[in-house]
């Protein structure tokens, strides 16, 4: 199928020939989080179809924004992940999390939920609040667990160069813990709550794996 296109002399519709089509950013979201399986991809996108799913992913490596290749055995399956040009869609998702959040209100019934949906806004909040050398955190809530890594620091660290990332599942060696109910999760990451309030008011439980003090002295003592 040709390559639509708004045919404007624009850098917002040259933009939105290449991810303005429906799930295209949900698929770039998910692949925030490093490589997927195409039925990893499909299970963590409930509402699109296998031939939807296909051929976005086929346009978005047409346009550079994916690629595809085989994992070394045992594996030997295929997988996709982000291009740089890819990745460098994380402060423009961050930003359209920011803009969207008034329309979350409660849950709907029909809401479908995964726990690292929450990792883009809230790398942000989490980057602007560890600001002591922390680098990878863990967030659990009831929904499923997942990790991020905020990079060299600070809240710029949430730029593509700045090593930010996040990834389902626990870290192997997280600097720090946190639990908390998906209420709480959703007010830290749309800017409804601190995380400092949230940990002084007990929403929020912090827990220090062994070794992640010491860990973290080194990276201080390192960027001294």
């Amino acid at each position: 199928m040709p390559r639509r296109s708004y045919d404007q002399y624009c850098a917002v519709a040259r933009a939105l020939d290449a991810v303005g089509d429906r799930w295209t950013l949900l698929i770039v979201r998910e692949l925030l989080g490093g490589p997927r399986r195409y039925t990893d991809l499909h299970a963590d996108l409930p509402g699109v179809s296998t031939d939807m799913l296909a051929s976005r992913l086929k346009d978005m490596e047409r346009d550079g924004l994916v690629t595809r290749r085989r994992l070394a055995p045992p594996g030997a399956a295929f997988v996709y992940e982000l291009t740089a040009r890819g990745r460098a869609l994380l402060p423009a998702l961050t930003a359209l999390a920011d803009w969207g959040a008034p329309a979350l209100g409660e849950r709907r019934p029909t809401d479908a939920i995964r726990a690292h949906w929450f990792a883009v806004p809230l790398m942000a909040r989490l980057a602007g609040h560890f600001t002591d050398g922390t680098d990878v955190i863990d967030i659990a809530l009831d929904e499923g667990e997942f990790h991020v890594v905020l990079g060299s620091g600070g809240p710029e660290s949430c730029a593509p160069d700045g090593g930010a990332g996040y990834a389902d599942g626990p870290a192997e060696r997280p600097d720090v813990r946190l639990r908390m109910d998906t209420a709480t999760c959703a007010d830290i990451a749309y800017d409804r709550l601190s995380l400092a309030l949230g940990i002084e008011s007990g929403r929020i439980a912090v827990t220090l794996p062994e070794g992640s003090g010491e860990r973290q002295r080194r990276k201080r003592t390192t960027t001294a």
